[in-house]
């Protein structure tokens, strides 16, 4: 199971997240592009963390909102749509050819990502976008239950899916997550996070905020880098993780 985080999104001298911290201990950094946080030096500085630590980049693109940090709804035309998230993956390619890397996946951030996951326009409009751009990227999208109907529309753009699971949110008996005007949208606890997150891992399965048994099959566990506890998830998880795997090795 591999960890991905979102990253790179403080501005100027607005600092969000721990990004030096955590980057160790992530398999995948979710770079922001600029549009919902982020700016060119935070850009080149956390590609440059990744580098150094051999942590996959994924582009972070969001909706042009740096004043709601990327979490409010913006009604767009499909093909503005496009051209955003093409601008943003090309600002964050050109940082990463600096520094002889490359971005390898795309995840959507905040209301962009669950719009993607609501709105079939919206989908499409990013695999059309991530298929003209480069075909070969991934795209990051959330487990649920009914993955099919992702799946299908994938397949019809030769885009490739990569499913995440969130250990640090809380969710609906649908497979959906807690949506963050409702209380109880976010884990606060260390202990409740791993162990939803060893769930995932073991059972491929959460527990829902009405306490029914939910089946979740994720490639990568996501951790929000703005998290006041996200060191600290990282840290243990990557433990977790690495003992879960060597038991399994040695059975």
């Amino acid at each position: 199971m591999l960890i991905n985080c979102d990253m790179g999104e403080s501005y100027g001298i607005w600092e969000m997240g721990q990004d030096k911290t955590i980057m160790p201990f992530v398999d995948m950094a979710n770079i922001a592009c600029g549009m919902h946080a982020s700016d060119p030096s935070v850009m080149l500085t956390t590609v440059r963390y990744a580098k150094e630590h051999g942590v996959r980049i994924g582009a972070h693109p969001g909706y042009p909102d740096l004043q709601g940090f990327g979490r409010r709804f913006i009604e767009m035309p499909a093909e503005e749509l496009k051209a955003y998230v093409i601008y943003q993956l090309g600002a964050l390619n050109g940082i990463c050819q600096s520094e002889d890397v490359a971005i390898s996946y795309v995840k959507p951030h905040g209301a962009l990502y669950n719009a993607m996951m609501k709105k079939d326009d919206i989908y499409i409009a990013l695999l059309e976008a991530i298929a003209s751009y480069d075909i070969k990227l991934p795209l990051m999208i959330m487990a649920v239950p009914d993955h099919l109907h992702y799946t299908t529309l994938a397949e019809q753009y030769g885009v490739e899916l990569i499913f995440e699971a969130f250990v640090d949110r809380t969710y609906l008996s649908n497979g959906r997550l807690t949506p963050r005007s409702l209380p109880g949208a976010c884990h606060d606890d260390l202990d409740v996070i791993c162990a939803q997150a060893m769930k995932l891992i073991s059972d491929q399965s959460i527990t829902s905020i009405d306490g029914e048994e939910v089946n979740i099959k994720a490639d990568t566990l996501c951790i929000h880098g703005d998290g006041k506890l996200a060191a600290d998830i990282a840290k243990t998880l990557r433990l977790q993780i690495t003992e879960y795997t060597e038991s399994i090795i040695c059975k």
